[in-house]
């Protein structure tokens, strides 16, 4: 029953699907230590956000 229940208050949301999780190696230009950038951006953004 929590299936089914769970599953209807996500039927109409697609909302979700237009967002990608990305994360990029970055270096520090203060201590020069590696650490990762990671954000949630529209699919259209994600070429964008590694050429930066």
């Amino acid at each position: 029953m929590a299936k089914k229940t769970v599953a209807s208050f996500q039927a109409g949301k697609t909302d979700g699907r237009s967002y990608t999780k990305v994360i990029k190696m970055e270096k520090s230009p203060k201590t020069g230590a590696y650490f990762f950038n990671e954000q949630m951006v529209r699919n259209e953004d994600v070429d964008a956000f590694f050429k930066n």
